[in-house]
């Protein structure tokens, strides 16, 4: 386990705190809660980019014309 510094406002550190109080969680879990939500982003974000770069335009254009209704 590692120890992170976080330089925040004031109002942002209280607001937080709130959040996790309102939660029920520490101020610490909260964080790790939203580090694991952003890198899950990050990650669906790249497998996203990865496999458009593989794909097929013309083939995705003619699923997406299906959804729409078209032919």
């Amino acid at each position: 386990m590692s120890v992170l510094t976080v330089r925040l406002t004031e109002e942002k550190h209280e607001r937080l705190k709130q959040l996790a109080k309102s939660r029920n969680i520490s101020l610490n879990k909260l964080m790790d809660e939203l580090s694991t939500i952003a890198l899950a982003e990050f990650d669906t974000y790249n497998r996203y980019l990865a496999r458009a770069e593989s794909g097929n335009p013309k083939e995705a254009l003619k699923i997406l014309d299906r959804l729409d209704g078209g032919s």
